[in-house]
């Protein structure tokens, strides 16, 4: 049985789709934050990718089905995290605040924690949560200084006896704030963009559904 006519075309746009989807679900990265979240996510989407690429290649009518499924429960959810997102986004940089103030007290115990601190202030120029003060409560030694990161020229020891005009005084959860909602008109485009693909994806994957099972039935 064979895709006939129009439907080779729609079944191209489909593996063009295909493609596109598998890109995006590569993107993940294991420096990031969260790389066994992303890792996971990203292998799942791979995973879907490859059930539709089967399927059509096959012209398998389970297969597509489960691709279109699996697909349009993907978009669902990413509905649902952007509603939630919105809806509590005052809760979302309540925690973060919480969550950052958090990490300043394991500083000086994790070299992970202390990576990722260092490098949002450094690429923020913030110092601690509210402003550079935040520091003095927390027992890294001396006491009294701050990390290094916090320095507007960072270099080794900066931290020590420093001078408050040699450093960044903002803290950092405000700067973020700003840093999200000024782009996020870029991030909501690019969620608009994605999903808009994946909208096409399930579309071309319903129109093959629908040729494979006119197959059948002319069978």
């Amino acid at each position: 049985m064979a895709v006939e006519g129009g439907m080779k075309c729609v079944k191209i746009l489909h593996y063009v789709f295909l493609l596109a989807f598998c890109t995006i679900s590569q993107g993940a990265t294991p420096g990031s934050m969260l790389p066994v979240v992303i890792i996971a996510v990203g292998a799942f989407l791979f995973l879907v990718a490859i059930v539709g690429c089967c399927g059509a290649c096959k012209e398998n009518y389970c297969l597509m089905i489960t691709f279109v499924i699996f697909l349009s429960l993907i978009v669902l959810v990413e509905v649902a995290a952007a509603i939630a997102a919105y809806v509590f986004r005052d809760k979302v940089m309540s925690e973060f605040n919480k969550d950052f103030r958090q990490q300043m007290k394991n500083y000086p115990k994790q070299n992970q924690t202390a990576f990722i601190l260092d490098k949002m202030q450094k690429n923020f120029r913030c110092c601690g949560a509210a402003n550079y003060t935040d520091w003095e409560t927390m027992s890294i030694e001396p006491k009294g200084r701050v990390p290094d990161s916090c320095c507007v020229n960072v270099t080794q020891g900066c931290g020590i006896n420093f001078n408050v005009k040699e450093i960044h005084t903002e803290g950092c959860v405000e700067k973020i704030g700003v840093w999200l909602r000024s782009n996020v008109l870029v991030v909501a485009a690019a969620a608009l963009g994605i999903a808009f693909v994946e909208v096409l994806g399930i579309i071309f994957a319903c129109c093959l559904v629908k040729s494979i099972q006119s197959g059948y039935e002319v069978m």
